[in-house]
């Protein structure tokens, strides 16, 4: 008996392992990560009913690949931009040659492994057919190893023989590339043809509130009230203490309910595109500007979020770089309005705040990274 609870422990813990990966990272491949896809795999048939039934998620397990097939996002969602290696964001130009890479990747005669160089020329034949402009100069080349790196990172693409980075580096130095064909059909969430209408694709699917809710919940860092239905917040309501247990069980989530909206955060602060507190110019500013904030506008000033005036922003990040100029990145010891601007983003991106044009609105539920004495958070 005590060895099947074992089991029937270690299975559970199993699939929250392997939902939660698939949260984070919604394609997964042997090449890649030959552990994890085995884990996918054992638990295939559980996963794919408890992803249907709890978000309207489609799962889809091969032999070399796992895809979760995600719905578009509630509009009032973070945006979650892909980044390069370094953390910066992919500009638009980047999200262009990604689409134009997959295309050709999909052409006539592109089989199982391609030269870099032959699928960089199809990218730059079918450019061109669009009016896009793609030149051979290191910027525009820079910005087509941003993309393919997006494939070699979801594990379409597998350098065989040289790299990408070498050849941003050099057009010389040319690369063997394996691609991972049965895995390219699956990349769109939907198919594409000349007639489809952006809209449809990114249109929210108006299924039941059950499911819109707890999308919500995994997804977004906070769903605030006002941002729900009358029909999920009647599901929030009634269904609080299995909607506790399911978010725990099925993706190690943890349901905090406030005046304001509905918390379901990560403990391990694993499930998560960014960290946040953690290190860094920007995250140090930002946490340390939301104590101050919490410390110096009076609490009464409103149940659901405190208004802070721009000036004072100003003031407090002002005071906060001169304390840390040594450590903090020139760029934002030179400019508080630099600095302003990237907090603001991260706070928003946390939906911890937004942007008024009186002020930065805080969020209450912002106050939980205050910093306390002896606690980094």
């Amino acid at each position: 008996m005590t060895e099947s609870l074992g089991t029937l422990s270690q299975d559970a813990a199993g699939r929250q392992e392997a939902s939660r990966e698939l949260l984070q990272r919604p394609i997964i491949t042997a090449a890649r990560d030959p552990e994890l896809l085995s884990l996918i795999r054992k638990h295939a048939t559980a996963l794919k009913s408890t992803f249907a039934s709890e978000l309207g998620y489609t799962l889809i397990v091969e032999s070399t690949f796992a895809r979760l097939v995600k719905t578009p996002l509630e509009p009032t969602a973070p945006t979650r931009a892909l980044r390069r290696p370094n953390g910066v964001p992919l500009g638009a130009s980047s999200y262009a040659l990604l689409a134009l890479t997959g295309a050709a990747l999909l052409a006539p005669g592109m089989g199982d492994q391609v030269l870099l160089s032959t699928l960089v020329a199809q990218v730059r034949e079918d450019a061109a057919a669009r009016g896009i402009a793609l030149s051979e100069n290191i910027t525009d080349r820079r910005r087509l190893v941003a993309a393919l790196q997006v494939l070699v990172e979801w594990g379409l693409l597998g350098e065989t023989d040289g790299t990408v980075t070498a050849w941003g580096d050099n057009a010389s130095n040319d690369a063997l590339l394996s691609v991972a064909r049965p895995l390219l059909p699956h990349l769109l969430t939907h198919p594409l043809g000349p007639d489809t209408e952006l809209a449809h694709v990114l249109a929210v699917p108006t299924d039941d509130p059950r499911k819109r809710l707890r999308r919500r919940l995994v997804e977004d860092p906070i769903s605030l009230r006002r941002d729900l239905s009358d029909s999920e917040q009647d599901v929030l309501a009634r269904e609080k203490t299995d909607l506790t247990r399911q978010l725990d069980e099925y993706f190690g989530l943890t349901l905090e309910v406030r005046a304001e909206g509905v918390l379901a955060y990560d403990s391990d602060a694993r499930l998560s595109d960014i960290e946040f507190p953690g290190s860094g110019s920007l995250k140090q500013a930002t946490l340390l500007l939301v104590g101050e904030l919490v410390e110096r506008l009076p609490a009464a000033q409103a149940r659901t979020e405190l208004l802070a005036p721009w000036p004072l922003v100003d003031q407090i990040l002002s005071e906060l770089t001169a304390e840390n100029e040594r450590s903090w990145k020139q760029e934002y010891v030179d400019s508080v309005v630099a600095l302003r601007t990237d907090v603001v983003a991260l706070l928003h991106d946390f939906r911890m705040a937004e942007s008024r044009e009186n002020g930065l609105a805080l969020h209450a539920h912002a106050a939980r990274y205050r910093p306390t004495t002896g606690s980094p958070t």
